[in-house]
């Protein structure tokens, strides 16, 4: 029986109650060595407590930590079967992870449709019987394997699947409930060891409850660490030491005791870490000794034999089995292991038996490593070219290796890693790295300094590394100088930009001629976008534009190859103004994204989708498209990412009036880059605005105007409210200078709701109604509802004024419904507050309720939104990154909410 850990099995019982009710949830159980953790799983998978249930396990092993996917082999090796009944790019994707592509291979995995597969997989096997997932030593497991069941466990809703991890510090899955295992209370630990050491004296008992801290390992393994003695009190114990320290000693000394071949083959099976049994024999039978060498060791209550499995009783046997071994045993019994096991683990063998560098071992763990980059195991890749590495004779070879580790490690997002596997690469001695290589590396240190905040400087040496390989690859020249003006954009730095601009239009001229076509895009038009952005970036809207214009049309023509050039592409279209195109290109972009795929780029493309559904009133589908690219931004560690949508929510947030959550928003925002930090400031801008403060509205908006992300979209849109709040508080000058800025990139532009918020600011300082007009007449061709009321409010408030109260009304009522459409409250406030300045009686505001799409939640929303428009649930659940009964459920609990009884009703709300 466990003895007090009630609690614990209460909640594992009610986790997997749970899942038989149709109910997933995952749980981490905490605490340290020899706590109890292992044994309430071992108890959870009894057939008493798991009766009805599929248990399926795994353990992480530290000698597998570079083994991409090992522990995820072990846990769904009993139904690999059911592969392939998985959609064909989840099959494929999962296919790839655990090595079973076949002859040929299968193109590199995105680690997040593995995650997919698995949620998939589990979600199919649940609807025969449900699933019981318990993974033991977590903080051991794989990055590849710990990725994906991380994933899997923060989806689990409406799977008939529970998901248990046991760990020690050093696993964390955000946002998984978790249970801390603390040491038995001295009544059980007291009646714990009467159970097992009944004979030892009182005094001796005492001691070892007190220096055991209620550890169950440390109560039962104590004791036998005593001599005859010491146990009946009549000779002193040995002094006191750290509690796993302890342990392990204990463990050690009756590894001592077991006959000299015991203790090798006791060596080897910790050597080899993954309990293959058929391996550990091979092995031993290299050194001499056979199976039953084992039998006593097993009798010892070291280890346990099962069917094809060596297990050890505890983590610590195995580390006080390994750390004893002297240097020759370990290099013999790793050698041993090498000849007897195959692929990536061979090469680790290898790797450990061999003293000193070896070209041959290092080419192994090479080969190892792109394996694991190919299955979408980027971190164990890292850690394989990092190993090969240090076993290179040769210095040239040694920097490729690591140069391979850094861009695997910034694959996976370890941007610290990364960087400092970059700086390794470029200490690595030996011939100085070519150009390529040097390229190469600027890629990688500059990501990681813009992800760690620190991405001054970046742009600077992305555009030097693009120099020397323009010749030879204009492509990849292309791509550092794309990110390059990127960079440089986000942190303001205008010189940079319109250097790269100068370095890619001489690129785009060299290569133009001769038609050549890359794989990022056709070059001149990717070498014009970056001239575009600088001459944006020197105050030169009235060329810039037309040029990014062009690009943007070539681009929905003929779409670039890569995803850099089109998120380029997404940029040039926003900041043309081009409201149709970029919603055709975000939209487009998202969902190639999804049926590839590639979670990783989800967060930036959902902003631009994000953003086009905000311009477009569309204010709860863009906060559900922010919720989710959000999720994906902090799965990824895209933390300046997480700095731009956070400015985005927080524009919504002031249009809706919602003070603390713009602040709090526009707050986090201003942890980011100076891109994000401007777009924030907006936000707060335009809430003031709304508010009518227009003093503090001139005053944030005017740090933004003039601050290092001037040029940037949000800024160049937000000179409107600029001008707006500075015509409102008096200040004429800086009114007629935000709107000179805005007008002139409007004229640049050519976008109706762009040329009528410009004459609405025109109107603002010289009020006509032939401005007003011209204004609602390019208003009604359509876009930017909210800049539409807002011109009917301005025009409304200013025939007040004169005293035309009659028609007034007309378009302060179109105001109102708009605003009351978008949520715009303190917006619809005001034209409410002039209509009845008017003499008109206005209605009291919109019923709670009215739209029924405001009573879904955001995930809700977007799969109803998905499912109107014609996507069966298979396809929704593809798309984000769920399991199809997730999405069942969801449906489930939208359509009463929504006032419908089938998917045929859901049309309306496509």
């Amino acid at each position: 029986m466990l003895r007090g850990r009630e609690e614990e099995r209460a909640a594992i019982a009610r986790l997997a109650a749970g899942a038989r009710e149709g109910r997933g949830g995952a749980l981490v159980l905490r605490g340290e060595a020899g706590i109890g953790k292992t044994a309430l799983l071992d108890a959870a998978a009894d057939p008493r407590d798991a009766q009805g249930l599929r248990v399926l396990r795994a353990t992480g092993v530290e000698a597998e930590a570079a083994l991409p996917f090992a522990s995820l082999q072990m846990l769904l090796h009993p139904v690999l079967p059911g592969v392939d009944a998985l959609p064909d790019a989840q099959a494929r994707a999962l296919r790839a992870a655990l090595g079973l592509a076949g002859p040929g291979g299968s193109d590199p995995a995105d680690r997040f449709l593995t995650g997919l597969a698995v949620l998939t997989l589990l979600s199919e096997l649940a609807a025969d019987r449900p699933v019981l997932c318990l993974v033991d030593d977590a903080h051991w497991l794989d990055p590849a394997s710990a990725d994906a069941l991380a994933f899997t466990a923060r989806r689990l809703g409406a799977e008939a699947v529970a998901l248990v991890f046991a760990a020690r510090d050093g696993f964390a899955v955000p946002g998984l409930p978790e249970l801390a295992l603390d040491g038995l209370d001295r009544a059980d630990a007291a009646a714990l060891l009467a159970d097992h050491a009944p004979d030892l004296a009182g005094d001796v008992r005492d001691r070892v409850v007190r220096e055991a801290a209620g550890n169950p390992l440390a109560l039962l393994e104590l004791p036998a660490g005593l001599s005859a003695g010491e146990r009946a009190g009549h000779a002193a114990p040995p002094p006191a030491l750290p509690l796993t320290g302890r342990v392990r000693d204990a463990f050690a000394a009756r590894i001592e005791e077991l006959p000299e071949r015991a203790r090798l083959v006791l060596s080897i099976a910790a050597a080899e870490g993954t309990g293959e049994l058929a391996t550990v024999l091979r092995a031993a039978r290299t050194l001499g000794a056979g199976p039953g060498d084992l039998d006593a060791a097993e009798r010892a209550g070291l280890l346990r034999l099962t069917t094809g499995r060596v297990a050890f009783r505890h983590p610590l046997v195995r580390a006080a089995a390994y750390q004893r071994m002297r240097l020759t045993t370990r290099l013999a019994v790793h050698g041993a292991l090498a000849e007897a096991s195959e692929g990536a683990r061979r090469a680790l063998h290898r790797a450990a038996a061999a003293p000193e560098p070896d070209e041959s071992v290092a080419a192994e763990l090479e080969r190892s490593a792109d394996g694991a980059r190919g299955r979408g195991a980027p971190a164990a890749a890292a850690s394989l070219y990092e190993h090969a590495a240090r076993l290179s004779p040769a210095a040239g070879d040694r920097t490729r290796r690591l140069a391979r580790a850094a861009q695997s490690a910034i694959t996976e997002g370890g941007t610290d890693r990364a960087a400092a596997l970059a700086d390794q690469a470029l200490r690595a001695g030996g011939p100085a790295p070519g150009a390529r290589r040097l390229a190469e590396l600027a890629m990688v240190r500059a990501t990681a300094d813009f992800e760690r905040g620190t991405p001054a400087g970046a742009a600077r040496y992305l555009a030097d590394s693009a120099v020397p390989v323009a010749a030879d690859d204009p492509d990849l020249a292309l791509t550092l100088l794309v990110m390059a003006a990127g960079n440089a954009w986000s942190t303001g730095e205008d010189g940079e930009v319109r250097r790269a601009a100068a370095l890619a239009a001489k690129l785009g001229a060299a290569v133009v001629g001769t038609c050549v076509t890359l794989a990022s895009g056709r070059t001149a038009s990717v070498a014009a976008a970056l001239v575009g952005l600088g001459r944006l970036a020197g105050d030169d809207a009235a060329s810039g534009v037309p040029l990014l214009r062009r690009v943007v049309a070539d681009a929905r023509a003929d779409p670039p190859g890569s995803l850099i050039a089109r998120l380029l592409v997404l940029s040039a279209a926003r900041l043309t103004g081009d409201d149709p195109a970029a919603a055709e290109l975000a939209a487009a972009e998202a969902a190639h994204v999804r049926r590839h795929g590639l979670a990783g780029a989800l967060p930036v493309t959902l902003q631009a989708l994000a953003q086009t559904q905000a311009d477009a009133g569309l204010h709860r589908d863009a906060a559900a498209t922010l919720d989710e690219a959000l999720r994906f931004a902090r799965e990824t560690g895209q933390r300046h990412r997480e700095g731009r949508l956070a400015a985005l929510a927080a524009r919504i947030a002031a249009i809706e009036g919602d003070l603390t959550r713009c602040r709090d928003l526009a707050a986090e925002a201003a942890g980011s880059v100076a891109e994000a930090d401007a777009a924030g400031a907006c936000a707060l801008g335009l809430l003031h605005l709304g508010l009518g403060r227009n003093e503090e509205a001139l005053r944030v908006l005017t740090g933004a105007a003039t601050g290092p992300a001037r040029r940037t979209a949000a800024v160049v849109f937000a000179a409107a409210d600029l001008a707006e709040a500075a015509a409102r508080a008096g200040d004429r000058a800086r009114a007629e200078d935000a709107r000179a800025r805005f007008t002139a990139w409007a004229d640049a532009a050519g976008q109706p709701w762009a040329s009528a918020v410009a004459l609405r600011c025109r109107a603002l300082l010289d009020p006509s109604d032939a401005a007003f007009e011209a204004a609602t007449r390019l208003h009604e061709e359509g876009g930017r509802p909210f800049e539409r009321a807002r011109t009917g409010l301005l025009h409304g408030e200013w025939l007040r004024r004169e005293r035309r109260r009659s028609d007034a009304r007309v378009p302060l009522r179109a105001a109102l419904a708009a605003f009351e459409r978008l949520g715009a409250a303190p917006w619809a406030d005001r034209a409410r507050a002039e209509l009845r300045a008017t003499g008109e009686t206005a209605p009291g505001g919109r019923e709670a309720g009215g739209d029924p799409l405001a009573r879904l939640t955001p995930q809700e929303l977007q799969i109803v939104r998905l499912a109107a428009s014609g996507a069966g649930n298979r396809d929704i659940a593809a798309q984000l990154f769920l399991s199809h009964r997730t999405v069942e459920y969801h449906l489930y609990k939208a359509y009463p909410k929504l006032g419908v009884t089938s998917r045929t009703e859901l049309a309306r709300f496509a």
